[in-house]
């Protein structure tokens, strides 16, 4: 059944699961505020450095409010120019990184499709903080089994539709992206696609999310990585001005 979201369930997301971040952050400021009794700080100069801060800390929350609360994004509507009406679609693969909440919403979409759900999540190797925090409040989709990165439990040749949505870039390594993305193609039937969404690394998010948008990668840097995985078409579209859709075909 689909879990209605809440209203700014984004911005509560973006606050819960990178508190570390926020705590920080507003820490330092009232630092900032009390070395005005030791330090005689520039006026002007202060001001920026606080504008600066104030800035990292709030604009985030207004682009993730307007991608996650107001864009529309969790109707799937997008989803229509990537999958015609009539397309059969018999085995839906979505993959995430702990944190999930999609699966429902993929199967009211699909109600005649066979859905699988993996998490590749490995505490070794993926560690950030804010992920460690989703997955204790993730959805856990019935079946949902914990994977390898490189290691998908499904024959060759039989997903219709592998979606990654806003999960792969929490594989850091260049190496173990391409050995992900070969599993992808491998289990991909040659008619199928495999549909990614995320932020890049981009002049737009770093407007959005300032250093913090070194947590993602270039378009430059996915389309090498599928095409290291053997995948022939790697096609790109826009979803507000801060995510991409990645829709890539094996053959």
């Amino acid at each position: 059944m689909e879990k209605i979201r809440k209203p700014f369930q984004g911005v509560l997301n973006i606050l819960s699961f990178n508190r570390h971040y926020y705590v920080i952050g507003t820490g330092a400021l009232a630092l900032l505020f009390a070395s005005r009794f030791v330090i005689e700080w520039p006026h002007p100069f202060f001001w920026l450095i606080v504008g600066a801060f104030l800035y990292g800390l709030i604009m985030p929350l207004i682009v993730s409010a307007y991608v996650y609360d107001f864009s529309g994004f969790y109707k799937f509507n997008w989803l229509k120019n990537l999958v015609s009406t009539g397309e059969t679609v018999n085995l839906i693969v979505n993959i995430n990184a702990g944190f999930d909440e999609t699966s429902f919403i993929i199967n009211s979409k699909f109600p005649q499709s066979e859905l699988k759900v993996f998490d590749f999540y490995h505490p070794g190797r993926h560690t950030e903080p804010a992920i460690k925090r989703a997955r204790k409040v993730s959805l856990i989709y019935p079946g949902m089994e914990s994977i390898q990165s490189d290691s998908i439990p499904l024959k060759n040749n039989s997903a219709d539709i592998v979606f990654l949505l806003s999960a792969a870039h929490e594989i850091r390594s260049d190496e173990e992206k391409v050995r992900f993305l070969k599993e992808c193609h491998r289990v991909c039937k040659p008619s199928g696609k495999v549909i990614m969404v995320e932020h890049l690394r981009d002049f737009p998010n770093f407007l959005a999310f300032s250093v913090g948008f070194t947590h993602f990668f270039s378009r430059a840097t996915w389309k090498t990585a599928f095409e290291r995985a053997g995948f022939t078409s790697f096609r790109e579209s826009k979803f507000t001005a801060f995510m991409s859709i990645f829709y890539c075909k094996p053959v």
